[in-house]
């Protein structure tokens, strides 16, 4: 009788060296290996990313010009020997390496210093003191876009070439072409001006409110509207367009037509099927903006006089207050840095061809 010829284990096709071996006998690398390896390359892009970002901080604000010390010493009558003693005491005339030192020092013991203008005032006590106005604008306005950005970019994409899709697609891209102070102003004009329905000042009446946490909220609530509404007006647009791309690339998939032909609703099936299988896009963009909700909204919260970080850098920005300028910059730039990485990081839990291709 014949027999059939036996193969090597190291010429076997299904490698009998291990299951974690190639057939060369080197290991393969699994999974969570994978995902170290992943995670180590992006915190290390995001470390040299952030070392660029305090390098920047030190030179950026030292070219934009202005004298800090007419801030300082406002309208005041001072001796040029006065003026001269703010500089020395403010460190101006130093030479640059001396400054870049001071600088360095500061970054590793976490002491900014004073402000320039708010005397005595630590430059972190002004921007923990700002950052929940902040939160409550940005954290308002991103809540907003998001829901309705979703809600309506995935019926638009579901109803493709219907006016309802059509209109929502010219509203959108007219809100994201236009620009946050020219949308801010006509808002004014027609929600504070003409109709006098809103204030556009401030957080609070200067007047002020009857005592108790009730009417404090409502006259906050009613500060917030017209600058929550114009910022969620320019990024709602980004939803609804991402949405409505995505919802069109998953209508013609089979898994769509099978539930069809179960007899499913129209909307149950665009509500459980096709919705949470578009959401990778928008989660993404979720994600990326979530930095932007601590960096404030400069030109909003300039426009309507909101007293956030925005509105913060702005009047840093006019002396310049350096000490203010670099820990805001560090601030909003390492925020938005660690959205990307935490995003980058999502991304790959949620796309398998992510797992794949990394």
């Amino acid at each position: 009788m014949g027999y059939l010829p036996t193969t090597p284990a190291s010429e076997s096709p299904l490698g009998d060296s291990g299951a974690g071996e190639t057939p060369t006998g080197t290991s393969r690398p699994t999974a969570r290996s994978d995902f170290w390896r992943y995670l180590g390359g992006r915190l290390s892009g995001a470390a040299v990313s952030m070392i660029l970002v305090l390098f920047s901080a030190f030179f950026i604000f030292r070219i934009i010009g202005g004298d800090p010390v007419r801030a300082v010493v406002g309208d005041s009558p001072t001796t040029p020997e006065q003026r001269q003693e703010i500089r020395d005491r403010l460190g101006l005339d130093d030479p640059l390496g001396v400054q870049f030192w001071d600088y360095v020092k500061r970054v590793f013991t976490m002491d900014w210093g004073t402000s320039y203008v708010s005397t005595g005032a630590e430059v972190t006590d002004l921007m923990w003191a700002r950052l929940p106005n902040t939160l409550l604008l940005t954290g308002t306005a991103l809540i907003l876009a998001a829901g309705l950005g979703v809600w309506i970019g995935a019926r638009a994409g579901w109803k493709q070439g219907s006016m309802f899709e059509k209109t929502q697609v010219g509203i959108s891209l007219t809100l994201w072409s236009a620009p946050t102070f020219w949308l801010g102003m006509i808002v004014i004009i027609v929600f504070s001006v003409k109709l006098g329905l809103f204030p556009v000042n401030g957080m609070r009446s200067a007047r002020g409110v009857a005592d108790g946490f009730l009417p404090e909220l409502l006259d906050v609530a009613h500060h917030l509207v017209l600058p929550a509404f114009t910022m969620a007006a320019v990024i709602y647009a980004q939803y609804v367009l991402i949405m409505r791309s995505s919802i069109m690339e998953e209508k013609g998939n089979d898994y769509l037509t099978v539930a069809k032909a179960k007899g499913l609703r129209d909307d149950v099936v665009r509500r459980r099927h096709a919705v949470p299988n578009a959401m990778l896009p928008t989660v993404t963009l979720i994600a990326l903006q979530f930095g932007a909700i601590f960096n404030g909204a400069l030109l909003t919260e300039t426009i309507f006089s909101w007293p956030g970080l925005g509105l913060l850098f702005y009047h840093a920005i006019k002396i310049p207050d350096i000490p203010l300028l670099q820990v805001l910059f560090i601030f909003f730039a390492g925020t938005t840095i660690l959205a990307n990485t935490l995003a980058d990081i999502l991304y790959r839990f949620l796309d398998p061809r992510v797992r794949r291709s990394a």
